[in-house]
């Protein structure tokens, strides 16, 4: 068995090897950029090394430095998590090189499924299931909207190099075919340096499913069950479970003995995922399940293969790379009950599902579930890296238990002031279509506007910011108004929700709120934080609302400020610019006024809801 383990990784993946390699009694070896310098995986680890500044390219994907780190520490092994490095197939020949355990699949099956194409070709000759389409050599236009019309419309346009929804374009008419292959390989020279595509039938209904295989060094393979990714937003998943609802037991079988033929015709080692689209309108069936594509790695989603199997599959990665053969043979391997697992992301899906980032000054997760998470309170979101908080995984013994569980366990999360998507996943999960079982890859889409809308603030949080506020007429001697004899008292406060006037009912109880001042809370209801100010003596609604401030939407940098101290502005007028994922937005006056303080200059670097200008309201 290996005795110490280098992880080429970082946050919660980190974490997660660093687990079961100390239960195991291996020494585990953490590295970090400066970013990371006091992230937990550091913490946690054994030993640390820095292997450069904040940017990917620049520490995470600089293979020497990580060899190097493995060689200043004596480590046996490198475990590289999934991303980064995982499916580096010139990375794991150094490491191999270097007289280190590479901890992962083999270089040649990690280049044999590194290329869409070449993948789709391989698996096609060892009689898997591949989905109808061009996989030519010949990329000129004329050739591939050829090839587009006999496949027969519609039809998706796909990277060769291709993963996470980049160089995609669906095309559902000829006429679009031209402006979508050129926008598909522009997008994929830019984000692969390669240009290459490939043409697919557009499946109807898709769904994403995916296949956990495991082979060992002594001709072993076995499948771990499968697993449903169908909850998607832009190719990204969102939601993941396993067993995917509606397998009968034939499906399981074509798709699980696919997935083991695909994974012995690459002589594959180590834990591997083999990833098919399902035309999922007629539902699963052995005819309508074709092959995508093989991520040669451990996946984000594995702890919903762990729930349904009670197995350890980063222990069985150890194991397999220590040269041990498989710890389980295929009819030991029983499957229990289900699991859901949810990605909670540092994210505003008010905003377009803009990043948030900032220190996690307030930061609780649920109980119950279980939570696999890379930072802690008062740890940072920083730009650099994935947003990922945690990801919470519910198990039960039902599909619906398991899913009411997670809405559940979403519902709980309270973060400030980083902006998350957990009352989006809240929704998702208690979806009553969901809930059913009637999924595909567009269901976000469809339901987006239904999905993101924000909760109300609780009565009992808008009387906390209602009862203490010096402006407030209920903080003294003053009773609620609508108070009726032997009726409940109708009380209503006027206040600013995010920023948005509203009239809401409110009663005095415990509420869990973060206190900003004596006028203004944050609460947290449905996994939603909710910014509650009050407003005195005014209608709800009307531009006496206004208390002056012009704060930032999202983290960004200020590239203009249009105004100077004192002067006067209209309503509507441009006060500054700030530049946040590559975009514009212009902050503007809501009101006539005049501004009586800047807080920033051109150039600097902002935080979500800072405070930029203060207006003072012009007399009508």
């Amino acid at each position: 068995m290996i005795g110490s383990v280098l992880i080429a990784n970082r946050g919660e993946i980190a974490r997660r090897v660093i687990r079961t390699a100390r239960r195991l009694g291996m020494r585990a070896i953490a590295v970090f950029s400066d970013a990371d310098a006091q992230a937990l995986h550091v913490r946690e680890a054994d030993a640390a090394v820095r292997i450069g500044p904040p940017p990917a390219r620049e520490s995470y994907l600089r293979g020497e430095a990580i060899l190097d780190a493995a060689r200043a520490t004596g480590a046996e092994a490198i475990h590289p998590g999934y991303g980064f490095l995982s499916e580096n197939a010139e990375f794991a020949e150094a490491v191999e090189a270097a007289g280190l355990i590479w901890v992962g699949a083999p270089p040649a099956s990690i280049r044999a499924m590194g290329l869409k194409d070449a993948a789709k070709r391989l698996m096609a000759e060892a009689g898997v299931p591949v989905t109808p389409g061009y996989l030519g050599d010949d990329q000129s236009p004329d050739v591939l909207a050829a090839e587009a019309a006999r496949i027969g419309w519609p039809v998706l346009i796909k990277a060769v190099a291709g993963g996470g929804g980049k160089g995609m374009r669906p095309v559902r008419r000829a006429e679009d075919f031209a402006e979508a292959l050129a926008g598909a390989k522009r997008e994929a020279a830019n984000a692969f340096g390669d240009d290459r595509v490939l043409l697919e039938k557009l499946v109807a209904a898709p769904r994403h499913i995916e296949v956990q295989v495991f082979a060992d060094a002594h001709g072993g393979v076995v499948h771990l069950f499968e697993r449903d990714c169908s909850l998607q937003r832009r190719h990204q998943k969102v939601i993941e479970e396993a067993p995917a609802p509606g397998m009968d037991a034939a499906t399981r079988t074509f798709v699980t003995d696919a997935a083991i033929r695909a994974a012995r015709s690459v002589g594959y080692r180590g834990a591997g995922t083999i990833e098919f689209i399902a035309d999922g309108s007629e539902g699963l069936r052995p005819d309508r399940i074709w092959f995508m594509e093989m991520n040669t790695r451990l996946q984000v989603e594995h702890p919903v293969t762990e729930a349904i199997t009670g197995l350890d599959l980063v222990e069985w990665q150890l194991r397999v790379a220590s040269g041990e053969p498989l710890p389980l043979a295929q009819n030991e391997i029983a499957l229990r009950g289900h699991a859901m697992e949810a990605r909670l992301y540092a994210e505003d899906p008010a905003h377009g599902f803009l990043p948030s980032t900032g220190r996690l000054e307030h930061l609780r997760l649920p109980d119950g579930v279980r939570v696999d998470s890379g930072v802690g309170e008062g740890d940072r979101v920083t730009p650099f890296y994935d947003p990922m908080i945690a990801k919470l995984i519910a198990h039960a013994d039902s599909r619906e238990a398991a899913a009411a569980g997670l809405a559940d366990a979403a519902r709980l999360v309270e973060v400030w002031p980083v902006r998350t998507n957990a009352a989006f996943l809240a929704r998702c999960a208690a979806h009553p279509e969901f809930v059913a079982g009637h999924i595909d890859t567009g269901f976000i889409e469809r339901r987006l506007e239904e999905l993101t809308i924000a909760p109300a603030p609780t009565p009992d949080a808008v009387g906390a910011v209602s009862l203490e506020s010096p402006a407030s007429p209920w903080n003294g001697s003053a009773g609620p108004t609508g108070f009726r004899l032997n009726a409940d008292a109708r009380m209503t406060a006027h206040v600013r929700v995010d920023g948005t006037p509203a009239d809401l009912p409110f009663a005095f109880g415990p509420a869990s709120v973060v206190r900003l001042d004596a006028d203004e809370i944050v609460t947290f209801r449905d996994g939603a934080a909710l910014r509650v100010a009050l407003v005195a003596d005014a209608a709800a609604g009307g531009v006496a609302d206004f208390d002056g401030a012009i704060r930032t939407p999202m983290p960004g940098r200020i590239v203009k400020v249009a105004v100077q101290a004192g002067a006067h502005v209209d309503a509507g007028q441009v006060l500054v610019v700030l530049e946040a994922m590559k975009m514009e937005h212009a902050l503007t006056a809501p009101v006539k006024g005049r501004v009586i303080e800047l807080s920033t200059a051109e150039g600097d670097q902002v935080v979500e809801n800072l405070v930029v200008v203060r207006l003072e309201t012009a007399a009508d």
